[in-house]
């Protein structure tokens, strides 16, 4: 599109809906309006308040993950205890080996 004030040419970007205008002896923008901004882009009170929910998410997630691994180990300690005192009365044997045989 030619800007009917002078030699100018008015164009519509693609990509974006920005407004360029460019001067054919130069070959360069001379002007540029901002596209019309996208009202369901999210803005950055929201972005910031689910930053801050996914790291409390985040830490939530690690805390029950260390208890879980203190239950984990207290629990494998009562049961090798248990298999211990199975083992005491059991009597030693030796394992027969291949050879043996």
């Amino acid at each position: 599109m030619t800007n009917p004030k002078s030699n100018d040419i008015s164009v519509t970007c693609p990509c974006c809906n920005a407004r360029l205008i460019i001067d054919p002896k130069l070959q360069k923008v001379i002007s540029y309006d901002a596209p019309p901004r996208v009202s369901d882009a999210p803005d950055l009170d929201r972005a910031a308040a689910l930053l801050r929910e996914q790291a409390a998410r985040r830490e939530a997630l690690f805390k029950q993950s260390a208890e879980n691994e203190k239950v984990k180990s207290q629990l494998l300690e009562r049961k090798f205890e248990a298999e211990l005192e199975k083992s005491k009365d059991q009597p030693i044997k030796k394992p027969t080996r291949d050879i043996d045989l």
